[in-house]
């Protein structure tokens, strides 16, 4: 079972003007010529390939580091790459003000943590900062004070986050039953 707190450095995905950016679509994070790509191990070197300012983050990242994004993160299309490149890279956590609601079913799914804060101060988070993340409460701490508060999981998210993803949460939910 995975922890109801994780701890990682963060990512804070800004303009060049400092500015958090909005509707990150699917295809700034992965973009549609490398759909060919169906092994997913391969995906995590083109993750925000298609965002300007972005396109070296595959080589900064390690695994447990975690995204901070702004509104809407991951708008558009259904696919489903765009969560598999983040779980190729080992990135263990998005917090975002928003969430496209595709984009957020597969997350969900696919047992990446994801959490929406809403209120976010954008000028409390830095690039390379360690975080601690409560996934129960929401609260986002950096040297042990809360810096932000997300959104909670909610117990079906937390139960398919502890499992994995829905088709391991599916067979321990199916063995319950026998």
């Amino acid at each position: 079972m995975r922890g109801k707190v994780i701890k990682g450095r963060i990512w804070v995905l800004k303009d060049r003007d400092g500015n958090m950016i909005d509707d990150i679509d699917t295809d700034m994070i992965f973009h549609n010529k490398y759909l060919y790509i169906t092994d997913v191990s391969e995906m995590g070197k083109h993750a925000l390939g298609n965002l300007e300012g972005w396109e070296d983050f595959p080589g900064k990242t390690e695994e447990g580091d975690i995204i901070i994004a702004g509104k809407n993160f991951g708008a558009g299309s259904s696919r489903q790459q765009a969560v598999d490149c983040f779980i190729s890279l080992g990135i263990q956590a998005i917090v975002a003000e928003s969430f496209g609601a595709i984009y957020k079913r597969n997350a969900i799914n696919s047992g990446l943590a994801i959490l929406e804060c809403p209120c976010m101060d954008e000028n409390v988070f830095k690039n390379e900062d360690i975080v601690s993340i409560d996934l129960e409460t929401g609260s986002i701490k950096k040297d042990g004070t809360e810096i932000a508060g997300a959104k909670p999981m909610p117990d079906v998210q937390m139960d398919i986050y502890q499992a994995g993803n829905l088709f391991e949460y599916g067979k321990l939910t199916g063995r319950q039953q026998d």
